[in-house]
C-alpha cells in the first residue's frame, strides 16, 4: 500500500541537493510542552539545516487569544511570512527536531490559509543528523515576501463546531494525546486544566505514527492499520484534536498521507476543552 498523497513529505537526499534553491523556504518549527526543560529557539540558533529559519509557535499566533498558538488572523499571518522571507509561488520544507512533532502544525497552518506548496522533511533533524549532514549556526540572509493568506474556514474547528457536533455526531473526533492524558490517568501539563477527554472521542497517540528510531512517518498500511484500529471509519469526516493543536496536526497528516480530504483540525483542542467551565469531559 502507497501513500495517496506522498508528495506531502521529502526526504533528507531531496533537501541536500537543494539547500541552495533560492525557491524553497526551509522552516525550523521545533517547539517543546510547557513542562519540557527544552527552548526550540535556543536549539535552532545554535544549530539548524543550512538555510532555515525559525518558526515560533507561540510567536505567529493570534496575540489577543489566551489560548497557546490559536491561528491568528490572516493580515496578521501574510506580516509573519513576510517577515520568514515565504512569499506565494514559493515551497516550504518545514522539520523539527524531534522528528515529525510539530513540524505537521506548520504544515496544517500553511495550508489552512491558502498555501499548498508545503512539505515535511520525513524523519526532521534527527534523521538528518543521524546521516551526518551538515548543520548551520548563522542565521539566514533572507528578503520579505508577499504572502496572499486566504483562510479556509473547512480545515477549522472550533470550541462551538465541537460542541455542536456530541449531539449531531457528524464527525469522528480523534485525540492525539497520549493514552494517560485521555483517559485522565496523567495530569495535563498546563495548569488549570482538567483531565480527560471530549465525550465519544477516540484515541490514537500522535507517537504511534512515528517510527521510534527513525523518526519518519510509518508506512502507509502502518497508519491505516491505526486510525482502523483506534475507530476511525471512511465514511465519515475526521477532527483532529490533541493539548492544544499541535500534534493534531500529525494525525492529519497522517490522514493526508492515506488519502483523506475530509479532516479538520479543533485548534483550541484540550487547552480551551480542559479549561473551559462548560464542556463535558470523559474519562
Amino acid at each position: 500500500m502507497d501513500y495517496k498523497n506522498a508528495d506531502a513529505l521529502v526526504e533528507t537526499d531531496w533537501l541536500a541537493d537543494r539547500l541552495n534553491d533560492s525557491g524553497i523556504r526551509i522552516v525550523d518549527a521545533t517547539w517543546y510542552l510547557p513542562d519540557v526543560d527544552r527552548s526550540g529557539r535556543d536549539e535552532h540558533a545554535d544549530r539548524h539545516i543550512p538555510g532555515a529559519v525559525y518558526w515560533d509557535l507561540d510567536e505567529i499566533a493570534d496575540p489577543a487569544d489566551p489560548l497557546p498558538h490559536m491561528l491568528p488572523d490572516a493580515a496578521t499571518f501574510a506580516g509573519h511570512m513576510a517577515r520568514l522571507g515565504i512569499g506565494d509561488g514559493m515551497k516550504v520544507v518545514v522539520y523539527d527536531g524531534v522528528g515529525s512533532m510539530t513540524a505537521p502544525r506548520v504544515w496544517w497552518t500553511l495550508r489552512s490559509f491558502g498555501h499548498d506548496d508545503v512539505v515535511v522533511l520525513d524523519g526532521g533533524l534527527a534523521k538528518w543528523l543521524a546521516e551526518d549532514r551538515p548543520t548551520d549556526a548563522e542565521a539566514p540572509a533572507i528578503g520579505t515576501g508577499h504572502f496572499t493568506a486566504t483562510v479556509r474556514p473547512h480545515m477549522v474547528r472550533d470550541v462551538a463546531a465541537v460542541r455542536a457536533n456530541l449531539v449531531s455526531r457528524t464527525e469522528q473526533v480523534i485525540d492525539a494525546r497520549s493514552i494517560g492524558r485521555f483517559t485522565g490517568a496523567d495530569p495535563e501539563p498546563r495548569p488549570n486544566c482538567r483531565s480527560g477527554h471530549i465525550p465519544g472521542s477516540a484515541n490514537l497517540p500522535y507517537a504511534e505514527l512515528v517510527d521510534g528510531e527513525t523518526k519518519m512517518l510509518r508506512p502507509a498500511d502502518a497508519l491505516a492499520e491505526r486510525f482502523a484500529a483506534s475507530g476511525i471509519v471512511a465514511s465519515r469526516p475526521v477532527v483532529t484534536t490533541c493539548g492544544s493543536g499541535v500534534t493534531a496536526c500529525v494525525l492529519a497528516l497522517g490522514l493526508h498521507l492515506l488519502g483523506r480530504d475530509d479532516v479538520a483540525v479543533y485548534d483550541g483542542s484540550w487547552s480551551e476543552w480542559g479549561t473551559s467551565n462548560d464542556t463535558p469531559v470523559e474519562t
